[in-house]
């Protein structure tokens, strides 16, 4: 009885996974898209988009593990650093193919360990917030 529990249990965080992933590429599309458009009709300076990129990151890790996890009640931790690790590198992977270069640097390594820290921490909020 224990291994069908603990099978059903991987494959509902493998799920979770996915769906965080989704949503956090969906939502990441959608604020470059909405920031193209302010940057394409205002004068915003160059130093802005790299604090606005990373910004939209951040939120769209925090709704991807959010909403990936919403019926997940445990393993946070693991979860949500899952969620942002595979969250990153599929963002990195979608967007340098829309941009048609792959550029692989230290601020690509960078961007892997903040997403995966934010996950991480996003994930044992989001598993707290649910047990109360």
């Amino acid at each position: 009885m224990k291994v069908k529990a603990l099978k059903s249990e991987k494959s509902g965080l493998g799920l979770c996974i996915l769906k965080g992933v989704a949503v956090g590429l969906c939502v990441s599309l959608v604020g470059i898209l909405i920031f193209a458009f302010i940057l394409r009709f205002t004068s915003i300076s160059n130093k802005v988009i790299a604090p606005v990129n990373q910004v939209i990151k951040g939120v769209s890790i925090f709704l991807g593990v959010f909403l990936g996890m919403k019926k997940h009640k445990s393993q946070g931790l693991v979860a949500g650093l899952l969620i942002g690790f595979t969250f990153t590198i599929s963002a990195f992977l979608m967007f340098s193919l829309l941009d048609g270069a792959f550029c692989f640097d230290k601020s690509f390594l960078n961007d892997i360990i903040f997403g995966s820290i934010i996950g991480a921490i996003c994930g044992i909020i989001c598993v707290n917030l649910k047990k109360n």
